[in-house]
């Protein structure tokens, strides 16, 4: 398994720049924002498309500092009911599958997305509840003539280009958890699998690990972020939190640098139960940690996985004599 970084958190920064910090750290794989939420900081794929020198340039850089790219990250939600927002992010996510198909990427990130509640709504509507009745018809409705149908035309044009689709399981979409995850995949194929970021999950009341082995097979990518659960404010006021990130003394939870929500121990284990699910390319660090600098949260990330993502020979059988 190796150990890799989320590009964009240095999207102020060049793409050379990037690379030289990362590489410095002892990083030689990244992920690159290609569109969507992430970004183009350092990838913008309808240019690199269209232009076959500024293409070699930017795979020229990275032979330069001797790093791979392991995963495009094109994050975005092509069900938006506003049809314009929708046309952006799935052409974002089309330009994303054909330029890491150029470039010899297996894998693409992206949400699975969220509707409205009908054809003429003009913002997403994420269900979280089966009561009154009307939540389930929204529900039904938008799986049925908006989820699936997108996602097996788009499955088929992944499939065609060679790469994978890792949905990360995110909260205000349609896939949040395991078990929507494996709903998608079972009506669309496993060209669909997970990006298991566990922040997502820890907050919703998961085990990473207990999900880990509920995906076995279906892991194609993993973020490093972690979450720091405030006792005091879920105790008083639960888990669902709209307050902003910002507002860390008052959250009921809120996104920390690997370590700093749950110790080593627990870090070892999920990273042991991917092992053992099969799991063994990547641990991509993600910095979203609104208590520390970038280039801090960065720095401990990177130290605290160093000595539990090892890159090392599988283990062997013992033979006697």
């Amino acid at each position: 398994m190796k150990l890799s970084v989320l590009a964009n958190l240095y999207g102020a920064k060049s793409l050379e720049e990037t690379l030289k910090i990362l590489t410095g750290l002892g990083v030689h794989t990244v992920e690159i924002g290609a569109g969507g939420y992430p970004g183009k900081a350092h990838c913008n794929p309808e240019e690199l498309l269209a232009d076959e020198k500024k293409l070699a340039k930017f795979v020229s850089t990275f032979k330069k500092y001797d790093v791979e790219i392991c995963a495009l990250a094109a994050h975005g939600n092509p069900l938006h009911p506003n049809k314009e927002i929708a046309a952006q992010y799935d052409k974002d996510f089309t330009n994303a599958v054909l330029l890491a198909e150029k470039l010899g990427v297996d894998t693409v990130i992206t949400f699975s997305g969220c509707p409205g509640d009908h054809e003429g709504a003009k913002l997403p509507n994420w269900v979280t509840c089966a009561w009154p009745e009307d939540y389930i018809e929204i529900l039904e409705w938008q799986w049925a003539e908006k989820v699936i149908p997108y996602w097996q035309k788009m499955g088929e044009f992944c499939k065609a280009h060679g790469v994978k689709v890792a949905f990360e399981m995110h909260p205000g979409f349609c896939v949040y958890n395991p078990e929507t995850l494996l709903k998608l995949r079972a009506a669309v194929g496993d060209v669909i699998g997970a990006n298991f970021d566990p922040s997502h999950l820890i907050w919703q009341g998961m085990d990473p690990v207990a999900a880990i082995r509920e995906l076995k097979g279906a892991i194609y990518h993993v973020h490093a972020k972690d979450t720091k659960i405030d006792k005091y404010n879920t105790a008083k006021n639960g888990v669902l939190d709209t307050k902003h990130y910002g507002r860390e003394l008052e959250r009921a939870w809120v996104f920390r640098t690997v370590g700093y929500g749950n110790n080593e121990s627990y870090w070892r284990d999920l990273v042991s139960n991917l092992r053992l699910c099969g799991y063994d390319k990547v641990l991509s660090i993600e910095h979203e940690d609104s208590v520390m600098s970038i280039d801090e949260g960065l720095r401990k990330a990177v130290a605290f996985l160093k000595d539990i993502v090892i890159e090392e020979e599988k283990p062997t059988t013992m033979s006697w004599a």
